[in-house]
C-alpha cells in the first residue's frame, strides 16, 4: 500500500434532498471550491445536471487521497455506477514547509483549523508564503469513463457538488487534496511549536536577568503623573464620510467617537483637588442622584450633536421623540442629575416643604409682584410661567413655561430662592 493510499479517507454516501439555498455550499471555502470548477466549465447544462445528481443523491461513498477524489456516480436509469475522478494539483514539500512555518507561528490558525473553520485570514497567510491553499483557474482535472466529451461531464460535476459539502465539514478535506493528512499535519506543527518553544526559551534565559541582580537592584523611579488633559476633542466624522458605501454611518460613528473623547478627557482633567474644570453637562450629584440608564445615554449622545440625523434616531428608538428636545436642555444645562429632575415625582419632607414655599414667597416672584405659589410634590409653580424643581441631588432647578411645556431654564442653585431669582427673563 503506498503512502497516498494510507492517507485516503472515504465518505459515506451523502443522503438525498438536501435544501438549496443561494449558494452551493455553507462556507466561503466550500464555494471557493465550486467557482475553480464552474470557472473551466465548457458546457453549462452539464453542470446542472451535475447539481441534480448532486442533489438527488446519485453520488456513491467518495474516496479523498492526496492529488484525487472519486466516487461511483449514478445516471439514474443504470445500475452500473460511473467511475469519476476529480484530480487536485498537490503541494510541494518546500511549499508545506513554507506554508506550516507560518500557520505553527499563529496560533489562531491551529484552533480555527480543529474548530474545523478556514478563516479568511489564514488562505491569507497561505499566499504570504507563495502557497495557493484553495485551486484556482484550472487546478481541477476532471476524469470519467462516460462516453461524454464535456468538461467536466455531469457525473464528476455532481462528484465536484458534493465535494464541497465535505469541505464545509472539515477544511482538513482540502489540506488532505493538497498531499498531508489531518493527524501528519497537526504532528508536524506540534514538532515546529516544540522547536520555536525551545529557542524562545533558550533566547529568553541568554538575554535574562540572574534573580539576585534584580533583587539587589534599586527599584526605578515611578514616572510623574500626566498633567490634565487640554483643547477640544478632533471633529471625527468628516474624517469617516465616504465610508457609508461600507455599511458605516460616519455620522453616528463620529458622534460616538467623541463622546468617548469627551469622558475619557473629563476623567483624565483630574487634579489633586478635584476635577480640574467642569465642562457644560458635569454635575456634582449627592448620595441620592440616579444612576445613568438608557435613556440618559440616549440624551447625552443626542446633546453632542443635537441637530444630526443621529439624534433623531435616537429620539426615534428610545421611543420619547418628543421629549428628547427638554431632555437635551437639561442635560447642557446638568447633566444626567438635570435629566432625572424633568421626570422625577417626589414628595420631599415636610419641613423642606414649608420652609422652601415661604421663601419663595418672600423672594418677591420674577417680576417684582407678589406671586401666587402652589407647591405639588417636588415642584413649586410661582406665578403663571415659573416654576422651581427640588432635585433628587439636593439642588433647585429653575423652569419656564413654553407652548403649554415646563422647560429647563438654567442651571441649579442650592437654594430655591436663588433658583427662582436667577431665572432669566424671556
Amino acid at each position: 500500500m503506498s503512502a497516498d493510499e494510507r492517507r485516503a479517507r472515504s465518505f459515506p454516501r451523502l443522503a438525498p434532498g438536501r435544501r438549496v439555498g443561494r449558494k452551493f455550499a455553507d462556507t466561503w471555502w466550500g464555494n471557493a471550491w465550486i467557482e475553480s470548477m464552474e470557472r473551466t466549465a465548457l458546457d453549462p447544462e452539464q453542470l446542472r445536471k451535475g447539481r441534480r445528481y448532486a442533489f438527488a443523491g446519485q453520488v456513491g461513498p467518495i474516496t479523498v487521497s492526496p492529488g484525487r477524489i472519486s466516487a461511483g456516480v449514478h445516471d439514474g436509469d443504470q445500475y452500473t455506477p460511473h467511475d469519476t475522478v476529480v484530480r487536485v494539483g498537490t503541494l510541494a514539500a518546500a511549499e508545506w514547509d513554507r506554508l506550516l512555518d507560518r500557520v505553527a507561528a499563529k496560533a489562531g490558525h491551529i484552533a480555527a483549523l480543529l474548530d474545523r473553520d478556514m478563516p479568511h485570514d489564514l488562505v491569507q497567510t497561505a499566499d504570504d508564503a507563495g502557497v495557493r491553499l484553495l485551486p484556482g483557474y484550472g487546478d481541477l482535472d476532471p476524469e470519467c469513463d462516460c462516453p461524454s466529451w464535456d468538461h467536466p461531464c455531469r457525473h464528476a460535476a455532481a462528484l465536484a457538488y458534493q465535494a464541497a459539502w465535505l469541505l464545509d465539514r472539515d477544511p482538513f478535506v482540502l489540506l488532505l487534496m493538497r498531499g498531508r493528512g489531518e493527524a501528519e499535519l497537526m504532528a508536524d506543527l506540534r514538532r515546529r511549536n516544540a522547536r520555536r518553544s525551545v529557542a524562545t526559551d533558550a533566547a529568553d534565559e541568554a538575554a535574562g536577568t540572574p534573580a539576585e541582580q534584580a533583587y539587589a537592584a534599586p527599584p526605578a523611579a515611578l514616572p510623574a503623573p500626566p498633567g490634565p488633559v487640554t483643547g477640544e476633542p478632533l471633529a471625527l466624522a468628516p474624517l469617516l464620510a465616504g465610508h457609508e458605501a461600507a455599511g458605516l454611518d460616519a455620522e453616528a460613528l463620529g458622534t460616538l467617537a467623541a463622546d468617548a473623547a469627551h469622558r475619557a478627557r473629563d476623567l483624565l482633567a483630574v487634579t489633586g483637588s478635584g476635577p480640574a474644570s467642569s465642562p457644560p453637562g458635569a454635575t456634582q450629584a449627592g448620595p441620592l442622584a440616579p444612576e445613568p440608564d438608557a435613556w440618559c445615554d440616549a440624551v447625552r449622545l443626542a446633546a453632542r450633536m443635537p441637530r444630526s440625523a443621529s439624534a433623531g434616531r435616537l429620539g426615534e428608538a428610545s421611543g420619547r421623540a418628543a421629549d428628547l428636545p427638554r431632555a437635551v436642555k437639561a442635560w447642557d444645562y446638568a447633566g444626567a442629575a438635570g435629566v432625572d429632575v424633568v421626570d422625577a415625582v417626589f414628595s420631599p419632607p415636610r419641613e423642606l416643604v414649608a420652609r422652601s414655599t415661604e421663601a419663595l414667597r418672600e423672594a418677591g416672584g420674577v417680576d417684582g409682584a407678589a406671586p401666587e405659589v402652589k407647591n405639588w410634590r417636588n415642584r413649586w409653580t410661582v406665578g403663571r410661567d415659573a416654576q422651581v424643581r427640588y432635585g433628587r441631588d439636593g439642588r433647585w432647578y429653575p423652569f419656564r413655561r413654553r407652548a403649554g411645556q415646563w422647560w429647563p431654564a438654567g442651571p441649579p442653585g442650592p437654594d430655591p430662592a436663588d433658583a427662582l431669582l436667577d431665572l432669566p427673563k424671556d
